[in-house]
């Protein structure tokens, strides 16, 4: 659990919001800054709390959708924030989201608790790749 939260800390500070994210035109339903910080903080913890559920239960094709969302997940903040990249960006947040809706209904038959607990983190994602398609095609 430490170190899916570590990561996703130490992604989130190296890959902070700069100028450049400051300068691009923003949809209306852009959040404040703040407010991602702590959406993270609990998603990272459900996160962390599914890996050791599906770990602990064995299932290896749960297991393995659960490691590929966390790497698409980490992929995102460096290439949107480090590259300047929301175009490749935009292709990983969606590959992002259909991995972690394939994880639910995969992981539904085995675990339904860890598929529920994942739908925040599916509803943020989603809501995440709308904004960066905005952030696309405003810019």
């Amino acid at each position: 659990m430490a170190t899916v939260l570590g990561a996703g800390f130490a992604i989130g500070y190296l890959n902070r919001p700069d100028a450049w994210y400051a300068a691009l035109n923003k949809p209306a339903f852009n959040p404040p800054n703040w407010l991602f910080a702590p959406v993270w903080t609990i998603i990272y913890l459900l996160i962390a709390i599914v890996g050791w559920r599906v770990w602990e239960q064995g299932s290896r094709v749960s297991w393995r959708l659960w490691l590929a969302q966390m790497a698409l997940n980490f992929a995102w903040s460096p290439i949107f924030f480090g590259l300047h990249r929301p175009g490749v960006a935009l292709a990983v947040i969606v590959a992002l989201l259909s991995a972690i809706v394939t994880f639910q209904i995969t992981t539904w038959k085995v675990d339904k608790i860890s598929a529920l607990i994942f739908t925040p983190y599916a509803l943020w994602v989603a809501f995440a790749s709308l904004l960066n398609l905005a952030l696309v095609r405003l810019n």
